[in-house]
């Protein structure tokens, strides 16, 4: 029963971070889109796309918490592991629950910043505060805060199942050897 629970929270968690991966790609691709807009405005007509900036700050924010799960999911997320991948070959054991424990650790810390972030999305969402500059452009800051707080949670629930299923073990390194014929 308890099996099935979180393989059916493994598909569900996995199939968001892959959606909000895909979503942060899309801005990465209107970003592009928008600052090609400005420097082709700024050359040929002199006069910058107004807002770029805010724009960007949003963009990158956005970028970031999207595809977190998704990084979190595939085993990308930046972090040494050269002790650990030292360590496996003389103690696996011991491998497997240090990386346990960091994977708690990390659940830990993401499950803080969206506890964090939460209230801060409500009181944004409540008040529609705004950065910019006002009569020239402006964007609420509702949405980034939604973000963050939907991308740690995704996160942290990632990080939880990783440490329930303790399937967090990245490759190691391959050699040609072991690669086999090409």
């Amino acid at each position: 029963m308890l099996k099935t629970i979180v393989s059916v929270l493994s598909r569900v968690a996995n199939t968001l971070a892959i959606a909000a991966n895909a979503l942060g790609t899309l801005v990465v691709l209107a970003l592009v889109a928008i600052l090609n807009v400005d420097v082709i405005a700024r050359g040929l007509f002199s006069a910058p796309l107004k807002g770029t900036y805010e724009i960007v700050q949003f963009s990158v924010v956005l970028i970031v918490f999207l595809q977190l799960a998704d990084v979190v999911r595939v085993d990308r997320l930046t972090r040494s592991d050269g002790f650990l991948n030292l360590l496996h070959s003389r103690r696996p054991g011991l491998t497997a629950s240090l990386r346990r424990i960091i994977n708690a650790l990390s659940a830990v810390f993401m499950g803080l910043i969206a506890y964090i972030t939460f209230p801060e999305f409500l009181h944004m969402w409540q008040t529609q505060d705004y950065f910019g500059v006002p009569g020239l452009f402006t964007l609420p800051w509702w949405p980034v805060k939604l973000v963050i707080t939907v991308g740690t949670t995704l996160a942290c629930a990632i990080f939880v199942l990783k440490v329930i299923t303790a399937q967090d073990r990245p490759r190691l390194i391959r050699t040609p050897e072991h690669d086999g014929p090409r």
